[in-house]
C-alpha cells in the first residue's frame, strides 16, 4: 500500500504543476488529426502497388516495434546524457503516476503523463518525410508503404498506451488483446520488473524474442456485476464523504457487522477491514481503497474467505439540487464449489440485500445531515 500512496501524493503534486490552460482533448486530437493527415498524404500517393510490396508494411511495423523496445528499455529506464529528458518523464513521472494496482487515469488532464508530448510527432515526422522524399526518387510506393507503416506505428503506440490506462470498466478494456496488454503494462509497472520486463506496448514480440516477457495471469474468478441507484436530497460531496467512510458502513449496509480501521473518509492506498453477514453467510474482508475524487467517485477492492473477491464502487452525480447515488459491485468466487452456490443461492439475496443498502443510505443521510 504505500506504494499506491507514494503514487497518490505524486499525483497531486504532478497535477498542480499542470499548466492551467493544459486542454487534454486538443492534445490527443492534434496528435491523432495531424497522424491522420500524414496518412492520407501518404495513402493518396500509392499508385498501383504490388502484391510483394505490401509485405514492406508488416516489415516496417516490426521494425518500429525493435525501435519502440530499444529506445524504452535503454532510454526510458536507464539515464543517459543524451535521453535524461525522455527519462525523466517516463520512469521519473510516468512510473511514479501510475504503479501497479493503480493503473488508470482519474482525469482526462493526466492525459499530459500518458501520451507523448503534441509536437513530439510533429518532430518524429520531418525525418521520416526527408527518407520519403528520398525513397520515392527509387520507387513511390516503397515510400509510402515504410513512412506510412512507421507513423501508423507511432500513432498504434499512443493509442494502445491510453488504452493501457483505461478504468477496468471500460468497454475497450476488455477486448481481445487490449486486455492482454493491459496486464503486461501493469505487470511491467511493478517496482521490481519496470526495468527489466515487458517493454513493449502495442504487442509483446520484442520481448518474447528477447526473454523480457513476463506473464503472470490474474486469478479466475467468475464475476457477478450488480448496480443500484438511489436519489439522496443531499449535495455529493456530502453524500460521498458519508458513504466513503467505512466505519458508516453497519449503519446502512445490511452485510456489514464491524468495521477495523481509522475513521474518515479513506482515501487511495488506505486499508481497512470487515466483518460481514451476506447472503446469509458470515465473513472477513480484507479492503484497499483504489481511488477516491471527492464529491464524485470512490473505490475499493476486498479479498475474504472462500476465494471470494470484490470491487465495490460509489458514483455520485449532483441532480435536482440532490445527488443521483450509485452503488456498483462486482464480486466472484474462485473456486467451483463456491461459484455454483452463487448462482444458486447467494446472488439474489445479495442483490437484495443491496437494494436495501440503498433506502438505508437515503433514511440515514437525510435523516443525519442537514439539507444545504
Amino acid at each position: 500500500m504505500s506504494h499506491n500512496n507514494n503514487a497518490q501524493a505524486f499525483r497531486i503534486r504532478y497535477r498542480s504543476d499542470i499548466h492551467p490552460r493544459y486542454n487534454p482533448w486538443l492534445h490527443a486530437v492534434f496528435v491523432l488529426v495531424y497522424g491522420a493527415a500524414c496518412l492520407s498524404f501518404l495513402w493518396r500517393s500509392l499508385d498501383q502497388v504490388a502484391v510483394w510490396q505490401w509485405l514492406l508494411v508488416p516489415l516496417t511495423l516490426v521494425f518500429f516495434s525493435w525501435g519502440e523496445y530499444m529506445v524504452h528499455k535503454h532510454l526510458g529506464h536507464h539515464k543517459t546524457r543524451f535521453g535524461k529528458l525522455f527519462y525523466k518523464r517516463h520512469t521519473g513521472d510516468h512510473h511514479s503516476f501510475f504503479v501497479e494496482g493503480q493503473m488508470r487515469y482519474e482525469t482526462p488532464r493526466d492525459w499530459r503523463v500518458i501520451l507523448f508530448p503534441a509536437w513530439l510527432i510533429v518532430l518524429y515526422s520531418l525525418p521520416l518525410f526527408g527518407a520519403w522524399w528520398l525513397l520515392a526518387r527509387i520507387d513511390g510506393n516503397l515510400a509510402a508503404l515504410v513512412v506510412g507503416s512507421m507513423l501508423s506505428g507511432y500513432l498504434a503506440y499512443e493509442v494502445m498506451h491510453a488504452c493501457e490506462h483505461l478504468p477496468a470498466e471500460h468497454p475497450l478494456s476488455h477486448l481481445p488483446g487490449i486486455s492482454q496488454m493491459r496486464r503486461l503494462h501493469a505487470l511491467h509497472h511493478r517496482r521490481d520488473l519496470m526495468h527489466s520486463h515487458n517493454f513493449g506496448i502495442v504487442h509483446p514480440l520484442m520481448d518474447w524474442l528477447y526473454g523480457t516477457l513476463h506473464w503472470q495471469p490474474l486469478p479466475v474468478c467468475e464475476q457477478v456485476r450488480m448496480q443500484h441507484a438511489v436519489y439522496i436530497e443531499r449535495p455529493a460531496n456530502a453524500v460521498l464523504a458519508y458513504a466513503a467512510t467505512p466505519t458508516h458502513w453497519p449503519e446502512w449496509h445490511p452485510s456489514s457487522l464491524r468495521i477495523e480501521g481509522r475513521d474518515g473518509v479513506l482515501v487511495t492506498g488506505d486499508g481497512f477491514e470487515e466483518d460481514i453477514h451476506a447472503g446469509r453467510r458470515f465473513g472477513h474482508l480484507r479492503w484497499e481503497v483504489l481511488d477516491h475524487q471527492a464529491g464524485r467517485r470512490w473505490q475499493a477492492r476486498a479479498w475474504g474467505d472462500q476465494g471470494l473477491e470484490l470491487l465495490v464502487t460509489y458514483e455520485c452525480q449532483a441532480e435536482h439540487g440532490g445527488t443521483r447515488f450509485v452503488r456498483t459491485l462486482d464480486y466472484g468466487f474462485r473456486g467451483l464449489g463456491m461459484q455454483l452456490v452463487n448462482r444458486l443461492l447467494l446472488r439474489r439475496r445479495i442483490e437484495q440485500e443491496s437494494e436495501r443498502s440503498l433506502q438505508a443510505l437515503r433514511e440515514v443521510v437525510e435523516r443525519r445531515l442537514p439539507a444545504s
